[in-house]
Order: C-alpha cells, then sequence, then structure tokens
C-alpha cells in the first residue's frame, strides 16, 4: 500500500453537545486507543456507577475539564486508520475561547461543527460557522448529534441541516456535509446506524478517510520562505549555496524564473535537493533546498517565488485578526509582525471595526481589541512584506503580531477581506 495522506481537522461545538463523546468514539471505534487507557477509563466509568465506558474521558484530558465537563484548551490527537494518518483538534466551544478554536483551526483542513438535535442550531453553532468562514477551512461537517434522543427521526435532522447550510452559504463557506449521528451509540460514526435507514450517506469517519485534502496547497501560487543558508564551504563543496525551507504553497520547478523578495533580484532554480537528492519539481509542504543560477544575496526571511506570479510588495497591511493576548491590542501600539520566516516592525495604524460574530454586525471604531475580538486592524510595517491575501493563501496571507518587548504572541491575522461572499466592508 502507498503512503497514507495526512488530515487535519478540528472539532467544535457547543457545552454539552457531545464533543468529547463523538472524539473518544471516533478514537474507541477506530481501535486508536491503547488497551490501559480503556481499562482506565471503564474503571473511572465504573467508580461513577455509570453501565457503559464514558468516552468523552478519553479526550478531557485536563483536570479542570473532566471537574466541569466541558473543554478548555485545545487538545491535539493523533490517530490513523489503513486509508488516511489523522491529527484532530479538538477546540472548545465556549465563547471565551474563541482564541483556543482559532488556534485550533487555523491549520485544519475540515472542521466538525457539532449541534445537539434537541436545540439545533443556535448563537454558539453560528459563531463556530462564522469562525471557520473567517479561516476559510476548506470543508465543514455538521454532525448532528443525539440524533438518539430525538428517536431518530429525519424530520429533525433536515430542519437543522437546511437552516445550517443557509447560514454558513451567507459566509461564503464551501460545500456542507451533513451527517446525522449519536456519539454515545455510535449511530454514524464509525459504523452505519441500523436506526437511520432514511440516510444514505458516508459516516463521519468515512468521510474524514475520503475528502480530498492539500488541493489548495498545491493550487496556489509557489511560495518558498527561506529559512536557512547552507555554505559548507568545505573541500567536497567549495562554492555550494543552498537555501533551505519548506515549500509554502505551490509547485517549484528546476529552470523557472525566479524573484526573491524584498529585493526584486531575479534568477532561475538551478537544482531542488529533496532530502539529500536532486529532484526536477517540488510541491507543497516538502522541505527541500534550492540553489540558484546566479550569485546573488538571498538570507533568512526573504521569499523566493516565480517571477511570473511574484506578490507585491506593500508597507500597509490590512487585516482580519482574533486577538489572543490577555493584554489589549491598542491603536499606535509598536508590536513585531512575523510572516513566515521574516519578522518585521510595525506600528497599529487603525483599528476600524471589531465584528460581533453573533449576528456578524460590526462595531465601529473601537480603539482597541481584547482577549477572543475579531477585528479588523490596519498595520504599517518598517520594511516591506511580500504578503498574499489569505483567500489565495491561508500560509503566506497570515501572520502574527507579537509584544517586542517580551516576546508575547498577542494577535493572530489573515491579511485582506474577511468572508468569500459577504465581506463585513469598514
Amino acid at each position: 500500500m502507498g503512503v497514507t495522506t495526512l488530515l487535519r481537522f478540528a472539532t467544535a461545538g457547543s457545552v454539552d453537545d457531545g464533543k468529547s463523546t463523538l472524539v473518544g468514539r471516533l478514537l474507541h471505534d477506530s481501535k486508536s486507543v491503547l488497551t490501559d487507557q480503556l481499562e482506565a477509563v471503564e474503571a473511572v466509568s465504573a467508580r461513577r456507577g455509570q453501565d457503559t465506558p464514558d468516552l468523552a474521558l478519553l479526550t478531557d484530558g485536563l483536570r479542570a475539564e473532566r471537574e466541569q465537563g466541558i473543554t478548555i484548551d485545545v487538545a491535539y490527537r493523533y490517530f490513523a486508520t489503513a486509508r488516511r494518518r489523522f491529527i484532530l483538534a479538538d477546540t472548545p466551544g465556549h465563547v471565551q475561547y474563541t482564541r483556543n478554536m482559532v488556534t485550533g483551526a487555523s491549520t485544519a483542513d475540515l472542521a466538525v461543527v457539532l449541534v445537539d438535535a434537541r436545540n439545533g442550531v443556535i448563537e454558539q453553532t453560528r459563531r463556530h460557522a462564522a469562525v471557520a468562514a473567517l479561516l476559510r477551512v476548506p470543508h465543514v461537517v455538521l454532525a448532528v448529534n443525539k440524533m438518539d434522543l430525538v428517536d431518530y427521526r429525519e424530520a429533525v435532522f433536515a430542519r437543522i441541516a437546511e437552516e445550517f447550510t443557509a447560514y454558513a452559504g451567507g459566509l461564503g463557506l464551501p460545500g456542507i456535509t451533513a451527517i446525522p449521528i449519536s456519539a454515545l451509540a455510535g449511530d454514524n460514526v464509525v459504523e452505519p446506524s441500523a436506526n437511520m435507514d432514511w440516510y444514505g450517506g458516508p459516516t463521519v469517519l468515512e468521510h474524514l478517510e475520503s475528502v480530498p485534502v492539500s488541493e489548495e496547497l498545491t493550487a496556489a501560487h509557489a511560495r518558498f520562505p527561506v529559512q536557512y543558508v547552507i555554505r559548507p564551504q568545505s573541500a567536497e563543496h567549495p562554492d555550494y549555496r543552498g537555501y533551505a525551507g519548506q515549500i509554502a504553497s505551490g509547485v517549484l520547478r528546476v529552470g523557472e524564473a525566479v524573484t526573491v523578495l524584498p529585493s526584486g533580484r531575479t534568477s532561475a532554480i538551478e537544482a531542488i535537493d529533496a532530502l539529500g537528492t536532486p529532484v526536477d519539481t517540488a510541491r507543497a509542504p516538502q522541505s527541500v533546498t534550492l540553489r540558484l543560477t546566479d550569485d546573488i544575496d538571498v538570507s533568512r526571511g526573504d521569499l523566493i517565488a516565480p517571477t511570473a506570479v511574484a506578490p507585491g510588495l506593500t508597507h500597509e497591511v490590512p487585516a482580519t485578526v482574533c486577538h489572543v493576548a490577555d493584554r489589549p491590542l491598542t491603536v499606535g501600539q509598536r508590536v513585531l509582525l512575523k510572516h513566515t520566516t521574516r519578522t518585521v516592525q510595525a506600528i497599529v495604524k487603525e483599528i476600524p471595526s471589531r465584528l460581533t460574530l453573533d449576528d456578524l454586525s460590526q462595531h465601529p471604531e473601537p480603539g482597541r481589541l481584547v482577549a477572543n475580538d475579531i477585528g479588523r486592524v490596519l498595520v504599517r510595517t518598517a520594511e516591506p512584506l511580500a504578503l498574499d491575501a489569505y483567500a489565495a493563501s491561508r500560509r503566506t496571507g497570515s501572520f502574527l503580531l507579537i509584544d517586542p518587548a517580551d516576546g508575547t504572541t498577542l494577535t493572530a491575522g489573515m491579511a485582506g477581506e474577511a468572508f468569500t461572499e459577504n465581506p463585513w466592508t469598514v
């Protein structure tokens, strides 16, 4: 069998939607739980007087989470089936943990939004859809959970799926896959449900195993942030000069004309070394070393891109941001902006608006953003940046704002407009 692909996905749901139980069921039924882990869960469940193992205990690892019955921090789980490997970001549902959901979903290929079949689409559901749209997560699954508590009625599922799909469409979210499940009973999580013969679609795991991944990385224009310059200057390689890094997006080819930014110098790719072996082409997210035909000045933080599709340079960065630090972000604040391998000095020129995720309305000129706020900012950098719009590339359209005093991450940014269909303009 060939190399299995990797799917990064995030889960999001309101309190008591059964998110931890769903994740536990996925791990349990896909045989991804160690025997001693399962025995420990069974023992705790028995002490609590429960007849069956509480699978939520497999995922709520923090003591505070177990005691409160909620998810607080992002927890990453790794599991695999014969068809694919998975990295799961289990993210909190509370509004005060919006920043944690942003962290978990920022690199996800897919988001699973859980809804309690008894409650339907609620404010938190809309908030999770909005965050997924902001982060441009390529695929979204609506998991309508606790179908056993509504007698597995198709009409309940259909109503919730229709309402969510209509709301998500207004945000510009791509195709939604709605799946009726019972995480507690195991219906349609890994095994098809015998209780919902009216549903003919995939189980959650079947969908996770078959959804296409990494199209975006190779479909976007090629971008190569230089991480390290290799100059052995040895007797064996006296003139070797290679530029090492990870291809952020697109495909690079030997012989291709390239531009180095921000200097604007041009050359061509003479050779590509992947794990020490020469190759003719390389694609994201491979880590490679490039050699250029011309001996030009290239250093860490530079961006190499095909000349025909090289990004423009800018000092002004309008963006949608999620503020993640406990200290606020204010107009006039001096920050460091980290974009791929490049870090430059910058200043927050404007904060035009703050987004209310419940109804997507905007609060104009808030003056500052506090923890978990999502808003629009305009940042001016001291040096030019080769920045793509986040809509074009999640990798090279994202950045961090950092406190220059102590290195604390303040804000996660997405350059350009927010939503695909309905950008909330300033």
